[in-house]
């Protein structure tokens, strides 16, 4: 049974950080600790192959405020976060790297942010401390999500930020869908702050991003559009398309008939034909799938009695039986 006293949940997924645990575990409970209110800190060892577990092992051992999950291989960034938020207890999740990078003291400053009443704040590091082959990606990566989303975020790949619970609680994360986590939220009807923190240089190991990330950002950006416009109505995307090209077909034969009635021209010499045709064929197909992804998406919502939709609050209760 989950503790309902918890009001911080600080989740740290670690890959090999043995040299950076112990000296983070200090920093985050000195600062949670005078914030004086009840917490808990969960590292998620994410099948580190150095001492990271072990050390993890006797933090935990001695304060029982601490959770780990340890992973049997490594799963991922995002699984890691996804397994530590379903772990998690508190009203208020702060995720944050395990490189020692995201400052502690900058947690107070989150969670008043939190108490002036929104719901998602992401942290912005103005004045970053990595070299610059690691900054580029990065921005570039913002540029994408910024043109995409239309959310103005300046720092999107920082990983310190709070959340709400009931704003990030149902969220499902796959693949490395980590960096969107704040996008699902903000499209739930979170109310978004962000505000400058402080970045450290990294003292020990090696970052484990570079250029690859931009392509990631891309493909995961392109699945989170797509999820969140039509995961409960898959059919107004593919049947949408699917008319476009029953639509582009109709055109081309039409035009094959104006030529061939009025300047003679054998519908054998020209590819409109065989191209009106093969639009004809996608649109069917288009509009077929999505009655299919619609069957899938009805069966997936009503099999785990889920809603496709998220309740605020609710004034008085209300009795099913009236």
């Amino acid at each position: 049974m989950k503790e309902k006293n918890i009001y911080i949940s600080v989740v740290i997924p670690v890959f090999n950080e043995e040299e950076n645990v112990k000296n983070l575990y200090d920093e985050i409970t000195l600062v949670l600790k005078k914030v004086g209110k009840p917490y808990e800190i969960i590292f998620i060892n994410d099948g580190s192959k150095d001492k990271t577990h072990s050390i993890l092992e006797k933090i935990a051992k001695l304060d029982l405020s601490v959770k780990v999950l340890d992973f049997l291989r490594n799963f991922g960034q995002t699984a890691a976060l996804s397994a530590g938020i379903s772990a998690s207890t508190g009203e208020i999740i702060i995720p944050m790297d395990g490189d020692g990078q995201n400052d502690p003291a900058d947690i107070p400053k989150l969670l008043q942010k939190i108490e002036e009443g929104y719901t998602v704040v992401s942290g912005w590091r103005k004045n970053r401390k990595d070299p610059f082959v690691r900054v580029l990606p990065s921005l570039i990566a913002n540029w994408i999500i910024a043109r995409a989303t239309g959310i103005k975020i300046h720092d999107n790949g920082c990983s310190l930020k709070a959340y709400r619970r009931e704003i990030i609680e149902g969220v499902q994360l796959y693949g490395e869908m980590h960096r969107f986590i704040f996008i699902y939220a903000a499209w739930s009807g979170g109310k978004v702050a962000e505000i400058v923190v402080n970045h450290r240089p990294r003292k020990f190991g090696k970052s484990k991003y570079g250029f690859s990330r931009i392509f990631k950002v891309i493909l995961d950006l392109t699945v989170v559009r797509f999820l969140f416009s039509y995961m409960s109505r898959p059919i107004h995307f593919f049947g949408k398309y699917g008319f476009y090209s029953i639509f582009a077909g109709f055109l081309l034969l039409l035009w094959s008939l104006v030529l061939k009635l009025s300047y003679g021209i054998s519908l054998s010499r020209t590819p409109l034909l065989t191209m009106s045709t093969m639009f004809f064929i996608v649109g069917i197909q288009l509009i077929l799938t999505g009655i299919l992804a619609e069957l899938m998406m009805r069966t997936y919502y009503e099999s785990q009695n889920k809603k496709p939709y998220l309740i605020r609050s609710q004034l008085n209760k209300i009795d099913k039986n009236d």
